[in-house]
């Protein structure tokens, strides 16, 4: 895959996540349905998706490959603790801390698997989770709900390694498709474990078509294009352009959402930017330097 190609399809993938947040704070957030709800209607009408494009490619299903368990366990406490989450915190807080830990994951991914993640690298990671921190940072006191805060710790961390067994995926589609139906009775029988409080929002129409929506294109297409760049990408600069979604995010918020968008913003999102551009220097610069 060339160069420019592989840019085009990984950011095409950090715009599906964006939109990810923005269909999950216009259904959850206006209590249109509730979390649990959103991620089964989620999870499910992703899992359709992704089987019926297999089955129309005649892809066998790899439901027992080594490695399954981890990317459905991992897929299902992402989808469950975001959703929780975006009940008790605001959208900034929430994408502050989901790709903090993604990132964080990642990272650690990356040194366990023994993989030269440079000083520059580290330097533009920095950088960019520093303009996040600033983008997302409220001016005032800081009140963090510990149900909100801890949900989206655990989503950023499932995501992470949900990121990382990707990376092993020989055929995307069919191991996304794979996990999605795993992760169905997962986050079916889940909810029966937790307080009442969590779901206690009728599902409405709308509050379904949009986890459908979030389910079937956002994240079951998604998704997939994602473990298809994966393999292709070292595990910290997967964790690295991630952080670009939160800035996706609040640019999407504003334009669809009519959320401000203050100079803060525009600052803070061109020093993440500014950053991601600096940690994804040095392999750039190694690839032509190589002829490769």
């Amino acid at each position: 895959m060339s160069g420019p190609r592989l840019a085009l399809l990984t950011a095409l993938t950090m715009l599906a996540f964006a939109a990810n947040s923005i269909l999950n704070r216009l259904a959850v957030g206006a209590e249109l349905i509730d979390p649990m709800g959103f991620a089964l209607v989620r999870v499910v009408s992703g899992a359709l998706m992704l089987v019926l494009l297999a089955v129309a490619q005649h892809r066998a299903l790899p439901m027992l490959a080594r490695g399954r368990g981890v990317g459905a366990l991992s897929l299902s406490l992402y989808l469950i603790g975001f959703s929780i989450a975006y009940v008790h915190l605001d959208a900034g807080i929430g994408a502050l801390i989901l790709f903090g830990l993604v990132q964080i994951t990642m990272f650690a991914g990356a040194v366990i698997g023994a993989e030269r993640v440079t000083p520059l690298r580290w330097t533009g990671a920095g950088v960019a989770f520093a303009g996040l921190a600033w983008l997302l940072w409220p001016a005032g006191s800081l009140q963090v709900p510990w149900v909100g805060a801890g949900a989206m710790a655990l989503a950023g961390v499932g995501w992470g390694l949900y990121s990382l067994a990707g990376r092993k995926s020989a055929d995307p589609l069919s191991a996304t498709a794979a996990n999605f139906l795993w992760a169905v009775p997962i986050c079916a029988v889940v909810p029966m474990l937790l307080p009442a409080q969590i779901d206690g929002v009728p599902m409405t129409g709308a509050g379904i078509a949009l986890a459908a929506l979030s389910g079937a294109v956002t994240s079951g297409l998604g998704y997939a294009l994602w473990y298809h760049v994966l393999p292709r990408l070292q595990a910290a600069v997967a964790g690295l352009v991630q952080l670009s979604v939160p800035v996706i995010a609040v640019l999407g918020g504003a334009v669809l959402l009519a959320e401000p968008a203050s100079l803060r913003t525009l600052g803070a999102g061109a020093v993440v930017l500014g950053g991601i551009a600096l940690g994804l220097w040095p392999r750039q610069r190694r690839i032509g330097s190589s002829g490769s």
